[in-house]
């Protein structure tokens, strides 16, 4: 090979790694190498941006922009939907099942799980605020067995594979249509029955009762404050979907004693708009304390698909969930009231009153405030049924948002993917997600530098990266240069090493930290 003598140790350490040799150590490839002094980045000066060309430098060497995209999928546990798959398995079974998820999800280069932690005024985590939810354990109020944290254990693992955790909570649902459980002496329904509504075969916070609206802020509050979760996501079920009668006419829903308390105080809005605006308070008042409690986690909200009536695109037409649902999705836009808006675009891009692409224009050009816009994907309409959707309607829908600058999407839900109906699974994995990405950054929360990583080459012959503020940093982005090609991977902030392995001979290695919100520090690199 060479002699050991005739080189210096960084000399040397090129060669091994121009030859393919990946290890520093005796055992791979011959003498040992004593690592150098650390490293740090010199090539690019404070003052200059990540990724601008400085004067004498070869293009070959700029780092390239970090690929970024919202790849998230909805995990929902009303209904054992997608978790766990049944109310009576152990603790462990469940764990395992969480496990399966995450793998699945990180093997296709997801980087986001959307997971339902309140399905109906309950919990799947311990709570003093709410019951543990039934459809953990087939009774509400009975934790599982043995006794462990459902939701810590979900963060940690998502962390652990490179994946955000969102927090998912049903705002105002009380009580689902088929609950097999009696309710626990804690549930909102007999702690504070006067806030809570029977409509049709469900119960419902009633959203126009102040007590109501603060129980929900209270219990988003409480798992805030506790857990390392990376946004507060809120679903599309604010007042409740009109209930039919036997005639065939809607129900109304039955808010007589709000309605009328708000009038005795001299209340001047209309029925419709005041309850459009019981809605906006606790929307804001989530958004406003989101960012109080942690300023780097995202709230999201995923609403109904279509907009309001008067707003609407020529030949676009469908439910209103402004006048129907309450939620007056353009104001919350317009307000910055949130940081990502996943409207459910549930509808093929051919179906002319519903047009996907149409729908996800109209919301991009609501979005004043520049927030995201990531649509929701209904890829559990691919199935074994004769109106099954082709698993090409979804990924063209990927390549729609693409083209449209979208920034990403959210899949409803994990089961369609868990089963690789019709091969979806496996064809988004090698068809669409073929690199590894980043969540895109969300700016406006925070509005801090954070300090470029050092790097040195440890005696295991892995680089060693040193954190100036690791407390700040999530995720680790790293570069790798050969001959071919840059290859890009990232990792949590708490690994830090990394691997020197290449599919070639490497000619550097840029490390970039990331901090919770999304933005870069300087780069870090070492050549080679």
């Amino acid at each position: 090979m060479f002699s050991s003598a005739s080189f210096s140790p960084r000399a040397r350490i090129k060669n091994l790694l121009r030859s393919g040799c990946i290890a520093l150590l005796l055992s791979a490839c011959g003498t040992p190498v004593k690592p150098p002094a650390p490293v740090t980045d010199t090539s690019v000066p404070a003052a200059q941006p990540v990724n601008a060309p400085l004067p004498g430098q070869a293009v070959s060497q700029q780092v390239p922009p970090l690929p970024r995209e919202f790849r998230a999928v909805w995990v929902s546990t009303v209904a054992n939907i997608d978790w766990p798959s049944r109310r009576d398995l152990s603790s462990e079974r469940q764990k395992q099942e969480i496990l399966q998820i995450l793998d699945q999800a990180a093997q296709m280069r997801m980087n986001a799980i959307v997971l339902q932690v309140r399905p109906a005024a309950d919990a799947i985590y311990p709570s003093a605020l709410e019951p543990w939810s039934e459809f953990l354990t087939g009774e509400q109020g009975r934790a599982p067995s043995p006794a462990y944290d459902p939701l810590q254990f979900w963060i940690e693992q998502a962390h652990e594979r490179g994946m955000e955790l969102h927090a998912w909570f049903n705002p105002f649902r009380a009580r689902t249509a088929s609950p097999k459980a009696t309710q626990a002496r804690n549930h909102i329904s007999r702690a504070a029955a006067q806030v809570v509504r029977n409509y049709g075969d469900q119960q419902w916070m009633d959203p126009g009762e102040p007590l109501a609206r603060q129980h929900t802020l209270n219990v988003i509050a409480d798992v805030l404050r506790r857990y390392d979760v990376d946004g507060v996501h809120i679903d599309d079920y604010f007042y409740p979907y009109p209930v039919k009668n036997a005639q065939g006419t809607e129900v109304e829903f039955p808010d007589d004693a709000a309605w009328n308390r708000y009038l005795q105080s001299g209340g001047n809005l209309s029925r419709a708009d005041w309850r459009r605006d019981n809605v906006n308070q606790l929307v804001r008042a989530i958004a406003e304390m989101v960012h109080q409690e942690k300023s780097w986690v995202k709230f999201g909200i995923s609403p109904f698909g279509i907009g309001r009536p008067d707003r609407l695109p020529p030949g676009i037409a469908g439910f209103s969930q402004y006048d129907k649902l309450y939620a007056d999705v353009e104001t919350w836009l317009a307000n910055g009231w949130l940081d990502y808006l996943a409207p459910q675009l549930y509808w093929p891009i051919q179906q002319t009153p519903q047009a996907f692409k149409v729908l996800l224009d109209y919301w991009q050009r609501q979005n004043t405030q520049q927030r995201h816009i990531w649509p929701g994907l209904f890829t559990s309409k691919i199935d074994h049924s004769e109106k099954s959707w082709p698993a090409d309607e979804i990924l063209n829908q990927v390549d729609a948002a693409r083209s449209m600058q979208a920034g990403g999407h959210i899949h409803f839900s994990m089961v369609s993917l868990a089963q690789n109906r019709k091969q979806i699974r496996q064809r988004l994995e090698q068809e669409k997600y073929l690199t590894p990405a980043l969540v895109p950054a969300t700016p406006w929360l925070e509005n801090t530098n954070i300090a470029p990583p050092q790097l040195s080459l440890s005696p295991a012959g892995k680089i060693r990266v040193q954190l100036p503020d690791p407390a700040n940093t999530r995720w680790l982005a790293v570069w790798k240069k050969t001959d071919q090609q840059w290859l890009f991977s990232y990792q949590p902030a708490t690994q830090t090493e990394v691997s020197l392995y290449s599919p070639g001979p490497l000619r550097q290695i840029t490390v970039i930290a990331v901090n919770r919100s999304g933005q870069e520090s300087l780069p870090a690199s070492l050549n080679f």
